[in-house]
């Protein structure tokens, strides 16, 4: 699953292993000084967490990788 802005990872929702469920939160990104969650496109469960909080993160950049 991709960045859908440029942003900052405010806080990371999941952990890996978890099971989510389509239109879940998954992360809070801060873009434009607006914080907004960014949800799971699918079901499926947390295979990978690929940013950590703090970080700065381009569209496109791969945030987590559900299968």
């Amino acid at each position: 699953m991709e960045a859908p802005t440029p942003g900052n990872i405010v806080k990371i929702l999941v952990d890996i292993g978890d099971s989510v469920t389509v239109d879940q939160p998954l992360v809070v990104m801060e873009a434009m000084k607006m914080e907004s969650e960014v949800k799971s496109p699918s079901d499926g469960k947390i295979l990978s967490v690929n940013v950590s909080t703090g970080d700065t993160v381009q569209a496109s950049d791969v945030l987590f990788t559900i299968g």
